[in-house]
């Protein structure tokens, strides 16, 4: 027989296994992590180190963008098929370790078969040549249209309507983004810039995270945009991203910034990450999103005349709050949610306390009034019910937003001002960059305080009626007629 060279050799091996392994595996079935919210999201059997996304906008945002995901991981077990989470896009090519790869669509998991089975605590490099589809109904998230361009709002689970991903926060990683736009356009994404490229019409701008990330708190903005520059506490680059016509409008608000950042580092230390700044974006969401260094908000919110000062103030701090609570220490499962929410909105409450004369304690009453109703509604802080078919974003009830700041107010009382404030600082100094959990928080708690603080918080965090507030026997909480 003629004589085949080693590398021809090892890819007819490698063809023939796969081939066999095509021929006894099931069919391809969408996976998941077991999010008690979210059973398909996220995927076993890897762990994503670092996404290399790039996209080509063509200047209509309703068309397609083209796109090429790299994904760096390595497996954490052996692996016959690799599941990612992705919809809303066209796949064209997959390879694997440099490797052409078979793969299949089934509901909006891409399920591909390596070359070869992969053992685990191998490195592991993922290439999806794909599309990117703003169309259709924005409702569920992914890419926003905004009046001159495009943004992203992924959270709790639309990461994947944008790139092919690991789409679950229990699975941060590190994120380049290297986005192709017409001239004229100005692209801003996550992290720090990293240069520019011109080629012909079109210009390329490349933006790296210094810090892990959560999918859900992607973000590229893509539009007629200025960007405005100012330094922060201790040097901090501080770039908001606003629509070209609404520069010096905007200006006023978003000057208030750097002062907020203060305000936040001397509650719970030193902001943790390489940026920070507001992206103001002509579109209709009805909430604003706390994507890691670069917070979503709408343009209206700061356009309008009936929102008086001290709201939007709160607004801003809460986003910002955020940028400890639920990026840097983001949430193991969607059911920790409150752990994001509960303190975005004790600090937005302090906030408007410190700022604007709005007694925190006046705000906790009335949550307390209301708290039985939420948790009849939406389930306790800690185990909210599903979110509604068809309607994620109702995930986000009053029970996670004031009903979960409740907790830390009952909290404070219970240990004293001194203890919480060492609890908070240790919390996102401790876990930092990581995951952390419900059951994570009552160990520092107990810590920090000395004691077992187990009992007093579970009825917080998971009973069906609220506890007696410490210092305050005569509070009482109700469940509207209507609900009963």
């Amino acid at each position: 027989m003629p004589f085949i060279s080693r590398r021809l050799r090892a890819a007819l091996l490698a063809t023939a296994s796969a081939a066999l392994v095509a021929a006894t595996l099931p069919s391809p079935v969408p996976l998941g992590i077991g999010d008690p919210l979210f059973p398909h999201l996220g995927n076993p059997g890897y762990d994503v180190r670092a996404y290399d996304i790039g996209l080509t906008y063509h200047g209509d945002n309703s068309k397609p963008l083209d796109a090429v995901t790299r994904i760096d991981a390595r497996t954490t077990e052996p692996l016959d098929r690799i599941n990612l989470d992705f919809t809303r896009g066209t796949v064209r090519a997959v390879e694997v370790n440099g490797l052409r790869a078979d793969f299949a669509v089934k509901d909006e998991d891409l399920v591909i078969e390596p070359p070869v089975r992969l053992p685990a605590g191998v490195p592991l490099r993922i290439t999806v040549r794909h599309t990117s589809d703003p169309s259709g109904d924005q409702n569920n998230g992914g890419w926003l249209r905004t009046a001159d361009g495009l943004a992203m709002a992924n959270q709790a689970d639309a990461a994947h309507r944008v790139f092919p991903s690991n789409d679950h926060p229990a699975d941060k990683a590190y994120f380049t983004f290297r986005v192709t736009a017409p001239k004229g356009l100005t692209v801003v994404a996550n992290g720090l810039p990293a240069g520019t490229a011109r080629r012909g019409a079109d210009t390329t701008w490349t933006y790296r995270t210094e810090h892990p990330m959560a999918t859900e708190l992607a973000q590229v903005s893509i539009g007629r945009s200025t960007v405005l520059r100012r330094t922060g506490p201790h040097g901090l680059p501080v770039r908001d991203v606003v629509p070209a016509a609404d520069r010096k409008r905007l200006e006023p608000r978003l000057s208030k910034t750097p002062a907020q950042l203060e305000w936040m580092e001397q509650q719970v230390g030193r902001y943790p990450f390489e940026t920070y700044g507001l992206l103001v974006a002509a579109t209709e969401t009805g909430f604003e999103l706390e994507t890691q260094t670069l917070s979503l908000f709408e343009r209206s919110l700061f356009t309008r005349t009936d929102h008086p000062e001290w709201y939007l103030d709160s607004i801003m701090v809460h986003e910002l709050a955020h940028q400890w609570f639920g990026d840097s220490v983001s949430p193991q499962n969607w059911s920790d949610l409150w752990l994001n929410e509960g303190h975005a909105t004790w600090y937005e409450a302090r906030y408007a306390e410190e700022h604007a004369d709005k007694p925190l304690e006046r705000r906790m009453r009335e949550a307390y009034i209301r708290s039985d109703g939420w948790r009849a509604a939406g389930g306790p802080p800690a185990r909210p019910d599903a979110p509604d078919p068809g309607r994620k974003i109702s995930l986000f009830r009053p029970v996670v937003y004031d009903g979960s700041a409740l907790i830390l107010y009952a909290l404070r009382q219970e240990i004293g001002a001194s203890a919480f404030d060492r609890l908070e600082r240790s919390w996102v100094r401790e876990h930092r960059d990581s995951n952390a959990t419900t059951e994570d928080f009552v160990r520092l708690a107990s810590r920090t305080a000395g004691r077992d603080l187990t009992s007093f918080l579970d009825g917080w965090l998971y009973g069906e009626k609220t506890p007696p507030m410490p210092g305050h026997p005569d509070w009482r909480s109700t469940v509207p007629a209507a609900q009963r």
